[in-house]
């Protein structure tokens, strides 16, 4: 992703020249922390903080009411504990007050999102039911960065820096 934040879909041609369903119908989320200071919470503490930013590339807006879950693993070979259930907001962002007063401690969690029926409520049909994303935590991070970028039949997610 370039510096400056931008990011450009590119829509795949059909036969007929006309753009894919697929390749054309982009939704970039940005799962960005939110910064320390807008959380009320110090570097000095040992966890890492979590908000979630999400863009709809359709329509160049807020991906609003996107739902989504996040859980933690406490222990290898046992159940997802759910930590936290909610939706975007109309900024396309998690309500810094859904997760506080929490910070994530060192440790595996998992966001699970419910693509398919964000893209129903679109007007759109979704190759992908839900997507999830499993990431660690290590005692040295404050931030965790997790871009996905999803359109109705494809997603990426790398870690950010």
């Amino acid at each position: 992703m370039p510096r400056n934040g931008s990011q450009k879909a590119v829509a795949e041609e059909g036969r007929s020249g006309s753009p894919r369903k697929c390749g054309a119908g982009a939704i970039l989320l940005l799962l960005v922390l939110c910064s320390d200071s807008q959380a009320g919470w110090t570097e000095e503490d040992p966890r890492a903080s979590l908000t979630i930013h999400a863009l709809n590339g359709l329509t160049g807006r807020p991906a609003a009411g996107l739902p989504m879950r996040l859980s933690e693993l406490e222990a290898p070979n046992k159940p997802w504990i759910e930590i936290l259930k909610s939706a975007t907001n109309r900024e396309g962002c998690l309500d810094k007050s859904s997760l506080a007063p929490q910070r994530l401690k060192a440790g595996t969690y998992k966001l699970h999102f419910d693509t398919g029926e964000y893209w129903r409520q679109q007007g759109h049909t979704s190759f992908y039911p839900y997507v999830e994303i499993v990431f660690t935590i290590t005692e040295a991070e404050r931030r965790v960065h997790l871009p996905l970028l999803l359109s109705p039949c494809s997603y990426t997610t790398y870690q950010g820096s």
